[in-house]
């Protein structure tokens, strides 16, 4: 004599949350991958760069890049670009003026803690 075994609906459910959260692993770890693809080098190094307005003025704005010991000129190329997609997304345009600028001689750029510190306006259309 045989037995027939039948799994329930109640049987599966450990499966299914197995499986769920091996998709979920999958996905989370795809993500993260293209976020480091998407990352630019400069100067063969990575930075950490940020812009913000300055004085609730959206046409002022202050770029900040670290760590700058890890290269000057790959520094002062990050916070160039980071300035131009500032300037692009707030105003749709690449035009930047300078205050304080990363194309200042080495003695006169704003350089404390191991950040660089740039100040520029967008050119409003």
């Amino acid at each position: 004599m045989t037995k027939t075994m039948t799994l329930s609906g109640n049987d599966l459910r450990p499966a299914r949350m197995v499986a769920l959260l091996l998709v979920a692993a999958v996905l989370l770890s795809a993500c993260s991958g293209e976020r480091k693809a998407d990352r630019i080098a400069f100067d063969g190094q990575f930075f950490r760069a940020s812009a913000k307005k300055v004085d609730k003025q959206r046409l002022n704005f202050e770029v900040t890049v670290r760590p700058v010991s890890a290269s000057l000129e790959g520094a002062r190329a990050a916070g160039r670009y980071e300035a131009t997609r500032y300037c692009v997304g707030n105003f749709g345009t690449s035009d930047v003026t300078w205050i304080n600028g990363p194309d200042g001689a080495d003695g006169t750029l704003r350089i404390a803690n191991d950040r660089l510190t740039l100040l520029g306006t967008c050119a409003a259309l």
